[in-house]
């Protein structure tokens, strides 16, 4: 499967408050408060039991996105992929004890998107054809907007072409990808998702990466000036399979020491 990078991350409309009983099997007690956090809020690594928590949220705060649109069984499977890259980084975000927000990124895209094919790739493309036989009219946007460029992406041959290429012609550093991060309204004012960002953007650097990139929807509806009041600058526009408009954003990193970061 592919791996979509920086697909749809703004901090998205208002929500209602989700019953949290259906995604959290008992309430643990609180934790030790993260640096810069209010008491009872903390950020921690994601773990396995957080995903039905996950998939839920993305699928609410991203409706359109392809992934999303595969059900809540597919995007779990997925976003437990982060879990087990050595290039991904994934985060969960407490308050009082209950998650109420997460991030997604990738330190090196490339090595993430080799660990997903070599060490998931067969169990997400089942799971993604059992969701798009049910789905027909879902089967038919992804035979119209996607088959062609996955599979080139997939071939054997193909991949070689675009690594040995990319090898060629290297940007100074590595880029990670920020790729997905909800905070619940509820808890937006306690600058919690600036705090996923902070957390996202120290493990970059400290992974060596030269900068961080996002995307987000373009225009009122996307969150570019939220980023924008942490540091990140924009960099260009781009289009989704269905040609959506989205606009880039970056963080270099060397000007990101580790003692400070974007939520300062």
């Amino acid at each position: 499967m592919d791996v979509e990078q920086g697909a749809s991350v703004p901090l998205p409309p208002a929500l209602p408050t989700p019953d949290p009983s259906g995604s959290v099997g008992r309430i643990p007690p609180p934790r030790a408060p993260s640096q810069g956090l209010r008491p009872g809020c903390a950020v921690r690594p994601m773990e396995p039991e957080d995903l039905h928590f996950v998939a839920t949220e993305h699928r609410t705060h991203f409706p359109d996105g392809f992934f999303a649109r595969l059900g809540r069984r597919f995007l779990a499977a997925y976003t437990g992929t982060y879990l087990t890259s050595p290039a991904a980084r994934a985060y969960i975000v407490e308050a009082d004890g209950l998650p109420v927000g997460f991030l997604v990124g990738v330190t090196d895209p490339a090595a993430h998107r080799h660990h997903v094919i070599r060490a998931h790739g067969r169990g997400l493309a089942l799971r993604a054809c059992a969701a798009l036989v049910v789905r027909p009219g879902l089967a038919l946007h992804f035979t119209r907007t996607r088959l062609a460029r996955y599979a080139r992406k997939l071939l054997p041959g193909r991949r070689r072409q675009a690594e040995e290429t990319t090898a060629a012609a290297p940007r100074d550093g590595i880029t990670a990808v920020l790729a997905h991060v909800a905070v619940l309204r509820r808890v937006r004012s306690l600058g919690l998702g600036s705090a996923l960002v902070d957390r996202f953007t120290r493990d970059a650097a400290a992974a060596g990466c030269a900068r961080v990139s996002l995307v987000t929807a373009a225009g009122e509806s996307g969150a570019g000036p939220y980023y924008e009041r942490l540091g990140w600058r924009h960099t260009g526009e781009t289009l989704t399979p269905e040609g959506r408009p989205y606009a880039t954003y970056e963080y270099p990193l060397d000007r990101h020491p580790l003692d400070r970061g974007t939520a300062q």
